[in-house]
């Protein structure tokens, strides 16, 4: 019997090892939590219409937060989407593109409507009460913060990022402020086929 503890130990060990292996090289458990980006809001589009989160449900979104004051982040956003979506050709179609106004004193719809003129004609805006701004920004984990100027004005400081979903509003990913124009199309276009 003595003989054989060695042996068993062994054996023992060796399982040990072979669960150990096993273990590293499984997937990782399903039970991982996906980030909780988005959620219900309440808000107008650029005709006045009431809109919620159920508005875009059925095909793939980009939602962006800014507001049409903005001196650089937000032209620079739009354009880069706008470029996108024109390389994107007729599949820019099947996605729902958003600005959400993070600055309601001065964003009403019809500013909205001036402003997205200038890009491309798919990019949608939403704006609201600044209770109902707050409600969607919180929802969406945006930050974004009133900051005086000189001669009595303000301006907004705001999260960057582009959020995508999938058609069930799911959050997918980011696209970061200064994303490379090939990187964001690859994106747009890997959200389309993809949901």
């Amino acid at each position: 019997m003595r003989a054989r503890l060695p042996i068993l130990i062994g054996f023992a060990a060796l399982a040990v090892v072979l669960v150990a292996f096993v273990q590293l090289r499984a997937p990782p458990s399903a039970t991982v939590s996906a980030v909780d980006i988005g959620g219900p809001f309440e808000l107008v589009d650029t005709a006045g219409r009431p809109v919620t989160e159920k508005t875009l449900l059925g095909k793939p979104s980009a939602v962006f937060f800014g507001f049409t004051y903005c001196p650089e982040v937000c032209p620079t956003t739009l354009t880069e989407i706008t470029a996108a979506l024109n390389a994107l050709g007729r599949e820019a179609d099947k996605l729902n593109v958003v600005l959400v106004s993070v600055d309601p004193e001065r964003d009403t719809p019809e500013q909205l409507k001036l402003y997205l003129s200038n890009f491309d004609s798919r990019i949608q805006g939403f704006t609201g009460t600044p209770e109902a701004v707050a409600k969607a920004a919180k929802a969406y984990r945006v930050f974004y913060k009133k900051v005086p100027v000189d001669g009595g004005e303000y301006t907004v400081d705001h999260s960057s990022a582009v959020y995508l979903f999938d058609r069930k509003g799911r959050f997918v990913e980011p696209i970061g402020y200064g994303t490379p124009h090939d990187r964001v199309v690859a994106q747009l276009k890997k959200l389309v086929t993809q949901s």
